[in-house]
């Protein structure tokens, strides 16, 4: 067994790091769009909210396998034509906008209505009451919400493995196929996927409690 992974290590390290660059890609990504979406919420017009709660609703109903199988196999007849990679990256940007949207909306909607009614009272205009007010008090209360849907979205990206992207559900499933060792190598998947998990996880308890440390009384 040893001597199997000495010789499918360096293939499942490339898996991983591929891995780990989908995910930060699709997740500073979406997280992106989602902000922007969340954004655009509070003051577009009915017709634009109209828009973007179906784009929500529909992306949030279905499966993120069908979501990659259209947007890999389906682009090319609408001219969308794309390798892997960056087809696996836009499909987890398209899946985790909408989560990341709602995230942002409700955190948006927690920030006290006083404060921003003051701020308006001063002359504060709508781009510096959000870059002011609405994103950091309103992170204060998004970012665990943010932080634990990060950590679904790195689940997802074995998925990608379906349209050939060289990740490590890929290179795991390759070593399987050729070693007949299934235990050994889901073992080794969990692994890799715990460690990237418990680093989002140590990396958001450290942001949150140097955003909340003001809130923490001092005695």
């Amino acid at each position: 067994m040893i001597e199997t992974f000495r010789q499918y290590g360096p293939a499942l390290l490339q898996g991983f790091a591929m891995t780990v660059f989908c995910w930060a890609m699709g997740a500073v990504l979406s997280m992106a769009l989602g902000l922007v979406i969340a954004l655009i919420q509070r003051h577009a017009p009915r017709p634009v909210l109209w828009l973007l709660r179906a784009y929500i609703e529909v992306i949030r109903g279905t499966p993120f396998l069908v979501q990659l199988f259209v947007l890999y196999y389906g682009g090319p007849m609408i001219g969308l034509l794309l390798d892997p990679i960056p087809a696996g990256i836009l499909g987890l940007t398209l899946y985790g906008s909408p989560y990341y949207a709602e995230i942002f909306r409700s955190a948006f909607n927690a920030v006290p209505k006083g404060q921003i009614e003051a701020a308006r009272a001063i002359g504060m205009t709508e781009p510096t009451i959000v870059r002011r007010i609405l994103l950091p008090v309103g992170l204060v209360s998004a970012l665990p919400a943010l932080v634990n849907f990060s950590i679904i979205l790195t689940k997802e990206t074995v998925i990608l493995s379906i349209i050939t992207v060289p990740e490590l559900m890929y290179q795991v499933g390759r070593m399987g196929a050729e070693t007949f060792r299934y235990v050994e190598t889901n073992l080794a998947l969990a692994l890799f996927f715990w460690l990237l998990v418990e680093a989002i996880s140590r990396t958001g308890r450290r942001l949150e409690a140097h955003i909340t440390q003001h809130l923490t009384p001092r005695t």
